[in-house]
């Protein structure tokens, strides 16, 4: 009788959380900082100056604030290097465009539905986006490194 859990390929264990791991989680909030800052610039401005409404000021501000963090992404939080930048930036988009819909979704939601601040309804929005969405999305399928393929043990 064989058994089935010894045949199963081996799994590698997450990496205990260290200092790496550590300063990469500060890195990418100084980076959605950034990115953030320059999203809010494009948003008021469109509105106060432009006056579009609201959520198509967080659609263009979503934008810019995308090019930002894919940029400091790439070379400041995540370290990628050089090179590849198409491997990372369809993965980017396809994050970002969730992204983008859901700090829409929150706009319109506090903004609209419950009558907060334009600007108060996007700090809330853009905080629980970047925390439950963009970070682990970013680290773990943007910006993964390929992982060696581990030996089946016998």
């Amino acid at each position: 009788m064989t058994n089935a859990v010894s045949q199963a390929p081996a799994r590698e264990r997450p990496a205990p959380i260290g200092r790496a791991a550590l300063g990469q989680w500060l890195r990418h909030h100084v980076t959605a900082l950034a990115a953030t800052a320059a999203d809010y610039a494009v948003m008021v401005a469109c509105v106060e100056l432009g006056r579009l409404p609201p959520v198509a000021a967080t659609v263009a501000g979503a934008l810019v604030g995308a090019v930002v963090g894919l940029t400091m992404g790439r070379r400041y939080t995540y370290r990628v290097g050089p090179g590849g930048l198409g491997a990372y930036a369809w993965r980017y988009a396809l994050v970002s465009a969730a992204s983008l819909g859901w700090n829409a979704g929150g706009e319109a939601l506090f903004h609209h539905l419950l009558g907060l601040q334009y600007v108060v309804a996007r700090m809330i929005t853009s905080v629980v986006v970047s925390n439950a969405w963009n970070y682990p999305l970013q680290r773990f399928f943007v910006f993964a490194r390929p992982r060696s393929s581990a030996p089946v043990r016998p």
